[in-house]
């Protein structure tokens, strides 16, 4: 028989009752982050952009994700790491005050991580794809993938534009289902004032490639490495910095039991 290739360290003295070989995604890294976003620059709707000229103040109500871009490119100089760059993209609502009407737009968050994802050329043929006789190049890139739950809305703040910050990019491209989950146009412009949002946002990354594994017991596996970041001392964010990851949002519980929301704080 050819050598068994294990896919990590393997304990000889352990025993196993029952072995499973499996063809499936291994992972080979993942992190977990706790990004507290500051300042992140709500375009509102046509609408909404009418109440914020005259609002004193707007009120964080909730941030709902839309969706995420992911792409992943290899480190020249790193053989077997690759930067994952992720956009995510949040529609985002508050209340005016004073009158309380509610306001709404959208909101594009940039992240990028360094995960290792090994190397692998292989071309894959199956009897199901009728395509699979002119499979096109092979890709050497693994798949990332990106799990997060909606963010917590923790601060939001109206400027004027002479007191905004420095000058901004231009608006990043947006996918058409994106604009169309707002369901109303969108002021890209820089007239009116400002609106800017601090949010919360959970999420677990990372990269996999097809494989065959031989298994021996199952169970959950949760990243216990976090993703590089920057800290504040600002308010909102170390109020973020008391909540606890959301491990039950990312894996299904075992028990109907009661649990804490965990947007509660710790």
């Amino acid at each position: 028989m050819p050598d068994m290739v294990l896919p990590g360290p393997v304990d000889n003295n352990s025993c196993c009752a029952l072995n499973v070989n499996i063809h499936t995604n291994k992972i080979f890294d993942c992190c977990r982050d706790k990004d507290c976003v500051e300042d992140l620059r709500v375009y509102p709707t046509v609408s909404s952009q009418a109440l914020i000229n005259c609002a004193l103040s707007v009120r964080p109500s909730s941030a709902v994700l839309l969706g995420a871009d992911v792409n992943v490119d290899p480190i020249s100089f790193n053989r077997g790491y690759y930067t994952v760059d992720v956009t995510f993209f949040y529609r985002v609502t508050g209340n005016t005050f004073p009158g309380g009407s509610e306001v709404t737009g959208l909101a594009v968050f940039d992240k990028r991580v360094i995960l290792f994802g090994s190397e692998g050329t292989v071309k894959v043929f199956s009897s199901g794809d009728p395509c699979s006789v002119c499979p096109g190049p092979s890709s050497d890139s693994p798949t990332a993938y990106v799990e997060a739950v909606d963010p917590i809305a923790l601060n939001m703040k109206v400027l004027d534009c002479d007191a905004c910050p420095a000058p901004e990019c231009d608006m990043p491209s947006v996918p058409s289902c994106i604009i169309e989950a707002i369901g109303e146009e969108l002021v890209m412009s820089g007239t009116g004032r400002r609106l800017y949002a601090t949010l919360g946002q959970f999420s677990i990354i990372r990269l996999e490639r097809d494989t065959q594994l031989k298994l021996c017991d199952v169970s959950y596996f949760f990243p216990d490495k976090e993703c590089a970041g920057s800290s504040s001392e600002d308010d909102p964010c170390a109020l973020f910095g008391k909540v606890a990851f959301p491990v039950e949002e990312f894996f299904p519980p075992d028990s109907m039991c009661e649990r804490n929301d965990y947007k509660d704080l710790v």
